[in-house]
Order: structure tokens, then C-alpha cells, then sequence
């Protein structure tokens, strides 16, 4: 995997063999996500602080091979076990997860090797995906988009992180209320319409 010596840095995994100028769109949406929905809606506590900081980092890999994915994962986690400066990574999965059934299978295999690991308590395995469905949720229910971006990925964050930017925050426990009613607000049509344009970002194209 291609390494990244600053924080807040892109890198397109060569190890796994992603196509690099789809790696490079998947990382430049999923940067424009986070930057420009996720941060200004305030949906994540811990988001506007890092990008502030400038402790995020994106890569980009394939989920064809799950045995090199799954490895490239465990990579991220030891660079965030190394680099106590990096806060927080996005796994970008640029291709082999597009149907939401297969991304949740790797996310099941993903959830147990944290616990084989020892990652369980350490790191956060948060999961994003364009067709994200809550279970018991509609498809088409604007409170899917607090978890739909515009790439499938893994998030991968310190526990400790988290505990420190919610012990700021007013009612943490209402976070997941709140964000579904700004989701509801926004509205289905609009929301769709932003993570389409979101998705673009980096293509050559509006």
C-alpha cells in the first residue's frame, strides 16, 4: 500500500490493485462528502474538529480480493496504532462493494477480525454506503442518508477520540434523532440529488 508520511492525507492503495483513476475519484468524493455534507450539517461530532486539524485520511483500495482488503484494513489500523497524530481514516472501497448485500457481508467479516485482533474498544469500524438501508427502514426514507456516501467505505476511528469530542457535545445520546430529523427535513429528492452531484467530484464532469 502507498504510503502517506503527513495527516489529512489521499493515497490509492497499489497493494490491492484499485484502479487509480477511479481511486482518485472515489477519494475526491468522498472528500467532498465529508466536507461539504457531513461537516456543515454537523452530522458527525467528531468531523469538523479533524478536518479543522487535518487528521483525516483517505485511502482508496478494491474489495474484489476480500483477503487484501480485509489486510489493507488491519494496515490502517496499525498506522493509526503508530501515528497518534492521524485521528481517523476512510477506508474508500473504489470497487467490488456496489451492491449494498455484498458490502454488508464484508462488513460482517471486517466487524469479526476487529474482535480476532484485539481493534474491538480501540478503534470505532463505522460503515457508509450509496444504497445504505437501515434495517426495518424503507429504501427510499431520507433518514438512509445519514449513513449513504457517495463511495462504499469503512471508517475507522479511535475510541478515545470519539469519547473526548462527545464530552463537548450537548445530549450525545439524541445525535442519531437529531441527524434523522435534519435527513427528513432535507427531504428525499434533495438529499438524492446532493449525494449524485457529491459522486461526480473528481469525474471530469458537473
Amino acid at each position: 500500500m502507498s504510503s502517506a508520511s503527513t495527516p489529512a492525507s489521499s493515497a490509492a492503495s497499489d497493494g490491492v490493485h484499485a484502479d487509480r483513476a477511479l481511486s482518485d475519484r472515489a477519494l475526491a468524493a468522498s472528500r467532498a462528502w465529508v466536507e461539504d455534507f457531513v461537516v456543515p450539517r454537523n452530522l458527525c461530532p467528531f468531523a469538523g474538529r479533524e478536518v479543522k486539524r487535518q487528521t483525516i485520511r483517505y485511502v482508496a483500495v478494491s474489495a474484489h480480493d476480500w483477503a487484501e482488503t480485509l489486510g489493507a484494513l488491519l494496515e490502517e489500523c496499525r498506522r493509526l496504532d503508530e501515528d497518534p497524530a492521524l485521528s481517523t481514516t476512510l477506508l474508500v472501497l473504489a470497487d467490488g462493494v456496489n451492491d449494498f448485500d455484498d458490502y454488508l457481508d464484508l462488513l460482517g467479516v471486517a466487524e469479526a477480525l476487529f474482535e480476532e485482533q484485539g481493534y474491538e474498544g480501540v478503534y470505532q469500524l463505522a460503515s457508509f454506503h450509496p444504497d445504505y438501508c437501515f434495517e426495518g427502514v424503507e429504501e427510499d426514507d431520507p433518514t438512509n442518508y445519514t449513513n449513504r456516501s457517495p463511495w462504499p467505505m469503512l471508517h475507522l476511528l479511535r475510541e478515545d477520540a470519539i469519547a473526548e469530542a462527545l464530552a463537548h457535545y450537548p445530549d450525545p445520546e439524541a445525535i442519531p434523532e437529531r441527524n434523522a430529523a435534519a435527513m427528513t427535513a432535507l427531504g428525499g429528492e434533495a438529499l438524492a440529488t446532493k449525494l449524485a452531484a457529491l459522486t461526480t467530484v473528481g469525474a471530469g464532469r458537473p
